[in-house]
């Protein structure tokens, strides 16, 4: 994963926030173009960066938008990225992106349809760039041809079983919705499986969004792009993906979250085992971990998608309040079970485990056990 060590920033207090690097794949026609589009007009005050293989794939008021922020779309139009460009040139574009003059909270690469999704993910993942931090490897399939596209090509079997979250697309257009998802769901593994029509999934399920009022003195798509007056395709009112009605503000492609907060430190054991075992469908966790006696000095930030697993140690300030805080994100998870889950990972021993932490340093970033360049974590 590179030799990436925690890039502090405030005295060393903090370290800098990483950019996610969400990789969006499918084969041609799955409906990639689209719901990177949908991101763009539903982004609620955050900035997306792009990279993209077909400039002209993208819709001409989204460019124009994009022009208006800034330099915030790289475009590849030289074939399949993964052999178009190596990692190293790979984070030259990641660090235009990232760059803090840019105001970027996710960098999206949208993979041409021939690209082969691990290669990318490889190269995410080595990258040497400290601003930027794997986002998950979305995977995005056309329901209404699905059989079709496995017979053409069998290795969409691989590249789902690789995913960390993947987006059953087109599900108003096939006679028969639950089978294609449940196939879908059988070719996973422990991904999340969520249906759409028209590429709308919320974009909260793949990156945290900024509220609009944070970005005062400078512009957003949102700013530029009023909901008010419905997005492009004119299709605000239609079917969610198994053919209800409704209206496209309240995003039929939802997830399930749960909250978790404790004042009791967690033992680092039991919470590797819970990270271990997390179920099917759970797509995200953020949030800080007090381990109490086991490190007095740190919390530790947590980023996993799908199987993917990071901790950042942090120096508590004195101001603050010495708590655990985490959000789990996903589809159909069982959020009441996961809760009973963590709370069983608390712990008031009063001294420390000798070898407790070792499971969790081995996520550090810059650690020498520190796992290779896998899209899993877990």
């Amino acid at each position: 994963m590179g030799n990436n060590s925690v890039h502090e920033t405030d005295g060393g207090r903090r370290p800098q926030q990483q950019i996610p690097v969400v990789v969006l794949a499918g084969f041609l026609g799955s409906g990639k173009t689209t719901l990177l589009n949908h991101l763009l007009h539903r982004s609620a005050g955050s900035r997306i960066g792009a990279i993209v293989n077909d400039f002209g794939a993208i819709e001409i008021d989204a460019l124009a938008v994009a022009g208006a922020l800034g330099d915030s779309t790289v475009s590849l139009g030289n074939g399949c990225l993964c052999c178009a460009v190596d990692a190293g040139e790979l984070d030259v574009y990641l660090g235009k992106l990232a760059a803090p003059e840019t105001g970027v909270d996710v960098i999206v690469i949208e993979a041409s349809g021939l690209a082969e999704p691990q290669e990318l993910v490889r190269m995410v993942l080595a990258s040497e760039h400290p601003g930027i931090v794997y986002g998950g490897l979305v995977e995005v399939v056309d329901a209404a041809e699905f059989d079709d596209t496995r017979a053409r090509h069998p290795e969409i079997d691989r590249h789902l079983a690789l995913a960390d979250l993947v987006v059953v697309n087109k599900l108003d257009r096939t006679a028969d919705p639950e089978r294609v998802l449940a196939l879908v769901g059988s070719l996973t593994d422990r991904a999340a499986v969520v249906p759409a029509t028209y590429g709308r999934v919320d974009p909260e399920f793949l990156f945290d969004c900024r509220p609009s009022e944070e970005r005062i003195g400078q512009l957003s798509f949102d700013d530029l792009h009023d909901h008010d007056h419905g997005d492009s395709h004119g299709d605000d009112h239609g079917t969610d993906g198994l053919g209800r009605s409704g209206h496209a503000g309240h995003l039929h492609t939802g997830y399930d979250s749960l909250s978790f907060v404790s004042d009791v430190p967690l033992d680092p054991r039991r919470l590797m085992r819970f990270l271990d075992s997390r179920p099917e469908g759970l797509y995200r966790i953020k949030g800080h971990v007090d381990l109490g006696p086991n490190d007095l000095r740190n919390r530790y930030t947590m980023h996993a998608v799908g199987r993917f697993l990071r901790f950042y140690p942090e120096p508590w300030a004195p101001a603050d309040e010495r708590r655990t805080q985490l959000v789990l994100i996903g589809s159909g998870i069982d959020t009441e079970a996961l809760g009973t889950e963590l709370k069983g990972c608390e712990s008031d021993a009063p001294h420390a485990d000798e070898h407790g932490m070792w499971g969790v340093l081995r996520y550090v970033q810059g650690s020498e056990d520190e796992p290779g360049p896998e899209p899993c974590g877990g």
